[in-house]
């Protein structure tokens, strides 16, 4: 395990534990103890850890003095931690391939249940479908595996259940190589799940039981803070509970860090959390419910874009499927056609675009840069089965390089 992976563990371990020593520490991890301190020593001095005798505990303490929930929460600890830096994300993926940018994301593990279908049942029918699947998902992990996957530093926080799909949350989120995540666990809800039907053009409808999604606390929130604290892009969707998604993104907004909005699936809480972010990105259902302009072309997603960023003042990006993306700073509309592409399985496209948006976002490139960039890796991920699946970096890249994809301004 490399240094970087083992503090990260060793702040997973404090976090569910409480306090380990030193002799513990070294046992799992089957290092000396020497080793150990040097870690204890490190992470203490960027004041995650409060060292004692013969072993550490997490810093929680300094963390909820800091945040007092959601109304009114003194900052400036958590600016320090910013400006300190923690550090604690890995540097390559499991390729070895350079990250950079820091991108944390606070959202849904779902178990996928995915039925491929010739058509879409009518009310009452019953199809035989041609294939069914069992597999990770939820907007959430997608969303960070899209962000890992275009190259950046990522954090993904969730929370799961007590149940048998806990381990094999956590297999999957180590299996595609993200080092550094938190999985809150409640005995109260079942891991999150959701039922999929994909038919023959690869369009899909979905439902979607939340379960422990929809048990983040306060308390969780605190303990994100400080991945929060050293990130450049924060991103969250609908998919949590409102209150803990606006504290955390309330946070965020405070620590000065750019915030996304996935508003999906569509609530009317979303106007809860606009005023606290710097993006949204709705596709044309949730923008035809957020603006009341009913979306299908371009003037007309222009027209929803504009009462959408008058509504929480942030720049808004439309996601239109085969037209593009469309997008509002509150100056100029830009509008991103879309890379051609075999489609094959449309699950999970809107969270291969949001987190490689994120991803480019935290590399340093500008809105509509970072949005003609995902909207390629989008256009690749169709063409893949399973919300789960997401292209590479480099792939990427060469797609945009073969497609000359002109942006239209307005």
């Amino acid at each position: 395990m490399y240094r970087e992976s083992r503090r990260e563990h060793i702040v997973s371990l404090l976090r569910k534990k409480g306090n380990c020593s030193v002799s513990e520490l070294a046992n799992y991890f089957s290092v000396t103890k020497e080793t150990i301190r040097t870690d204890l020593e490190w992470l203490q001095n960027r004041g995650i850890v409060l060292r004692h005798h013969g072993g550490a505990s997490l810093k929680t303490h300094r963390l909820q003095n800091s945040l007092q929930y959601d109304n009114n929460f003194n900052i400036s600890l958590l600016m320090h931690q910013r400006q300190q830096g923690f550090d604690y994300l890995a540097s390559e993926n499991e390729k070895g391939h350079a990250m950079t940018g820091k991108v944390c994301v606070l959202g849904s593990f779902n178990v996928d249940i995915v039925a491929k279908v010739n058509r879409f049942p009518l009310n009452g029918e019953t199809l035989t479908a041609r294939e069914v699947t069992f597999g990770p998902g939820g907007k959430g992990a997608n969303q960070a595996l899209a962000a890992h996957c275009a190259r950046a530093k990522v954090h993904f926080s969730s929370k799961v259940g007590r149940d048998q799909f806990n381990i094999f949350a956590r297999n999957h989120i180590e299996s595609v190589g993200m080092s550094s995540f938190t999985l809150y666990q409640t005995e109260s809800a079942a891991t999150g799940s959701a039922v999929i039907y994909v038919n023959d053009e690869g369009e899909n409808i979905i439902a979607i039981s939340p379960g422990a999604n929809h048990q983040i606390t306060e308390a969780d929130i605190v303990q994100l803070t400080p991945f929060i604290a050293e990130s450049d892009v924060f991103i969250v969707q609908m998919e949590n509970n409102t209150k803990a998604t606006r504290l955390a993104l309330k946070c965020a907004k405070e620590l000065g860090v750019t915030t996304i909005l996935n508003p999906a699936p569509w609530s009317e809480d979303v106007s809860d959390l606009l005023p606290f972010s710097d993006i949204v990105t709705p596709n044309e259902t949730e923008a035809t419910a957020m603006s009341g302009v009913r979306v299908h072309d371009i003037p007309s997603a222009m027209q929803a874009a504009r009462h959408i960023y008058d509504a929480g003042n942030c720049s808004t990006i439309i996601t239109l499927g085969k037209q593009g993306v469309l997008i509002f700073d509150g100056q100029r509309y830009y509008h991103i056609p879309a890379f051609s592409a075999v489609v094959v399985d449309t699950t999970g496209a809107g969270d291969a675009f949001n987190g490689a948006l994120a991803a480019s976002l935290a590399k340093g490139e500008n809105l509509v840069q970072a949005a003609y960039y995902a909207n390629a890796f989008a256009s690749m991920a169709v063409e893949q089965e399973g919300a789960a699946n997401m292209p590479d970096g480099s792939l990427v890249a060469a797609r945009i390089k073969q497609q000359n994809v002109i942006v239209h301004t307005f």
